[in-house]
């Protein structure tokens, strides 16, 4: 394997955690066994791994713009990987709301939704999740 990909291999088990990566690594098939190595090399082995941003800031670009695209399946996976990267409960709702403002409240609502949800089982501070809808 590549520099690019150990480094990916490193960085992607830091951010998503050894479960995770274990899991996806045991369910790569034929069809989609490169593009799974491409994502490691270049995703998490060039762009995650770049100077420039920590981990924790280049996790709030991910969820923001991951929550702007109704990207939920990948929403919640980043979701479930903030404690790893220091991203707190209050980031994730200031991040929300900013993109409420540039993306839409339909995505905002939704990704809240779903960070309501996943992030209570995530090990971490227990912060409040504030809630645009006023629901709890």
């Amino acid at each position: 394997m590549t520099d690019a990909f150990e480094r990916g291999m490193k960085v992607r088990r830091e951010v998503l955690g050894d479960d995770h990566v274990d899991r996806a690594e045991s369910s790569k098939t034929d069809l989609d066994r490169d593009f799974q190595e491409f994502i490691t090399r270049y995703a998490w082995g060039e762009v995650w791994s770049r100077e420039g941003l920590d981990r924790r800031e280049r996790h709030l670009v991910t969820l923001a713009v991951l929550c702007a695209l109704g990207r939920d399946h990948e929403l919640e996976m980043h979701l479930r990987a903030t404690a790893r990267t220091g991203v707190s409960r209050e980031d994730v709702s200031e991040v929300l709301h900013h993109v409420a403002v540039y993306a839409g409240l339909p995505v905002a609502n939704s990704a809240f939704r779903l960070a309501r949800e996943i992030l209570p089982q995530v090990p971490g501070p227990a912060e409040h999740l504030e809630d645009p809808e006023g629901t709890p």
